[in-house]
């Protein structure tokens, strides 16, 4: 089965993808979608949308994990972050993908074991999980791997 996970962002939208058989999970590719920002808004969700669908013409996952909005500081923050949230839930329904909204604490408690672990403890236990084949393409993508692998734990 090919999982896809994203961390939706509209600065860097990370992606990454992973093949469960069974219990063993297996590194298939990742990357990053970072929108020019000085595009509009639209145009920048335009960018997100078009290289997800590469992603999801070219790997074909039947389940995509998306990370939960979490609550910001600033709510014009969360509201933008929300609309490629958005987009990151919208590509899958059209690919006829199934989705799985994961929260924060979810993701961290699944790869490390403990709902508080640190940025680098996830990517560093995502690396493990994965073979040590992580290409750390971004922090955004092993974000993305790492909720891949959550999704996995969790279908």
């Amino acid at each position: 089965m090919i999982i896809l996970g994203i961390d939706p962002g509209l600065v860097h939208t990370g992606w990454g993808v992973i093949e469960k058989d069974g219990s063993r999970l297996k590194y298939i590719a990742e990357g990053t979608i970072s929108p020019p920002v000085k595009k509009t808004l639209p145009e920048r969700l335009a960018f997100i949308y078009e290289g997800l669908q590469k992603v999801f013409e070219q790997y074909i996952p039947e389940i995509t994990g998306v990370e939960e909005v979490f609550s910001n500081v600033n709510p014009k923050t969360t509201l933008l972050l929300g609309q490629a949230r958005g987009i990151a839930l919208l590509t899958p329904a059209l690919f006829k993908s199934s989705v799985m909204e994961i929260s924060a604490t979810m993701i961290k408690k699944s790869v490390v074991g403990t709902g508080h672990a640190s940025k680098d403890q996830i990517q560093m236990m995502a690396n493990i999980l994965l073979g040590g084949k992580i290409k750390n393409d971004s922090e955004h993508s092993a974000d993305a791997l790492a909720i891949a692998i959550t999704t996995a734990h969790l279908s």
